[in-house]
């Protein structure tokens, strides 16, 4: 359900802003992106997995609180990550 090594790393590498950079918020709402994303397809075939959908909720509303930083803080990253990941339409 969650996130291969692979996978993450590959998520990693693309959105990074320097090697080795794991903790900038592009790279954190990234990897949350994608965690939601297999968890919205996982919701298609469980559809009364109620604990995982908490953590969901919960995953969407830390994504919201690092975007919120990111937009006050630097707003070109801000439209960067959200036109690289089609967050918005």
């Amino acid at each position: 359900m969650g996130l291969t090594r692979e996978s993450k790393s590959a998520v990693i590498t693309q959105h990074a802003l320097h090697s080795g950079d794991t903790g900038s918020p592009e790279v954190q709402i990234a990897i949350l992106s994608e965690r939601i994303n297999s968890l919205t397809g996982h919701f298609k075939t469980h559809a009364k997995d109620h604990a995982s959908r908490r953590g969901l909720i919960k995953m969407v509303s830390k994504r919201r609180r690092l975007l919120d930083y990111l937009k006050q803080n630097d707003s070109e990253r801000y439209k960067g990550i959200v036109e690289k990941l089609g967050l918005r339409k």
